[in-house]
């Protein structure tokens, strides 16, 4: 009978985080209907770059590597989202709420400060996901490119890539001062990621060396799982070290919020 008491009050309590996390969600979710900017960021720069790449894709030594234009192109434009449609906004959100007030407001009622900051990031991350999942179903028709091979590997390669941004936006929120400052915060890992996690330049045509410094960086374990995914063809040991990388900038990421994060204004 105390066995069942236990489990009942575990459902309970499970069901009202449940409802506190939509809650928020919900309330965020009207806001960001509202910031023409954020959803201009979210829902069409990420296709908008993929598309501008097209041309120079094309024009790179891929066969030797064995990819192709969209075997390139799919995985960037998911890094894209993640960056653009999670990262950016995320960052530049959680400095608007802490500003305002709103975060101090809602750590003061039931809501645990892990919840409030997921409950914040949930409609970002949804859309996101949905956009994720709508280029892997169509990416065939938009970028010539097959369904994954490896559908596992995309999913790995998302669910580390949210988990990453998601936290290292509210890191990088952290050291940011002002909502007008939150889009210079972002700039540097949104340029390093671009330009050096494969997402434009697949690491596999560059200078080996370079190659293995690059695959260092927080979102070139994710590119890396995404491109498998959609090739087949990556070893088990190329995918476990992939993994681990992602996991300990997770894990980073996660030490810097609870160091670094300030939930009340920055004066």
């Amino acid at each position: 009978m105390s066995g069942t008491r236990v489990s009942a009050a575990g459902a309970g309590a499970r069901t009202t985080a449940v409802m506190r996390l939509s809650a928020l969600g919900r309330s965020e979710l009207r806001l960001l209907g509202r910031n023409k900017t954020a959803l201009f960021m979210s829902l069409v720069m990420p296709l908008g770059m993929a598309f501008a790449m097209r041309q120079a894709v094309s024009e790179m030594p891929l066969k030797d590597s064995g990819l192709t234009v969209g075997t390139v192109l799919l995985p960037g434009a998911i890094g894209f989202v993640l960056l653009f449609a999670v990262y950016s906004n995320l960052t530049s959100a959680f400095v608007v709420r802490r500003e305002e007030l709103v975060l101090k407001r809602l750590r003061s009622g039931e809501l645990s400060d892990g919840e409030v900051l997921a409950g914040t990031a949930l409609p970002t991350v949804v859309i996101a996901l949905a956009q994720c999942l709508l280029l892997a179903a169509c990416g065939g028709l938009m970028m010539d490119a097959e369904l994954p091979q490896a559908p596992l590997l995309v999913a790995a390669g998302v669910a580390i890539g949210v988990v990453t941004v998601v936290a290292l936006a509210a890191a990088s929120a952290g050291i940011t001062r002002t909502a007008e400052s939150a889009q210079l915060t972002v700039m540097p890992l949104m340029f390093l990621s671009m330009a050096g996690s494969g997402m434009i330049v697949p690491l596999e045509v560059l200078p080996e060396r370079l190659a293995d410094v690059l695959e260092l960086l927080p979102m070139s374990p994710v590119t890396g799982l995404l491109r498998d995914g959609w090739t087949g063809g990556a070893d088990a040991g190329e995918t476990v070290k992939r993994l681990v990388i992602g996991l300990v900038w997770i894990a980073l990421g996660v030490l810097a919020v609870k160091r670094g994060f300030r939930w009340e204004p920055r004066r």
